[in-house]
């Protein structure tokens, strides 16, 4: 009979560790993706031409764009990579493709998965720049 009782408490405890250990686990991963969600390593802007802007993914699905730097005529361009996740600005982009313009962006590093964006640099606005 003390057999069973000192074979059980084990187990159980086992079974609590193991289970205390996912809800932290979960807990810390989810408190890293808000925090590098909501703070901003860096912001600025970058002017160029945006060359192409689309809905991008398999099960999550992103807005991803593509804005080409001109540094001098005759030069290939520098491609910058950009994602959105604020679906207005998504759609006035769509509307703007191929047009001059500064894109105002910020920048999170360490987000921990693509569902959220394919690149570290989101961008929150934009004016078109008229030559």
């Amino acid at each position: 009979m003390a057999d069973d009782f000192s074979s059980r408490r084990p187990r159980r405890w086992l079974k609590l560790l193991v289970i205390w250990g996912l809800v932290l686990v979960i807990v810390l991963g989810s408190a890293w993706t808000w925090f590098t969600l909501n703070w901003a390593y860096s912001e600025g802007e970058r002017a160029g031409v945006l060359q192409k802007f689309s809905r991008k993914g398999w099960l999550c699905k992103t807005f991803e764009g593509e804005l080409a730097l001109y540094i001098v005529g005759g030069v290939a361009p520098q491609i910058w990579h950009f994602s959105t996740r604020d679906p207005k600005l998504a759609e006035e982009l769509t509307r703007n493709v191929g047009q001059d313009m500064r894109l105002q962006y910020t920048e999170h590093r360490g987000v921990p998965t693509n569902c959220f964006a394919e690149t570290p640099y989101f961008a929150t606005g934009f004016t078109v720049i008229q030559r």
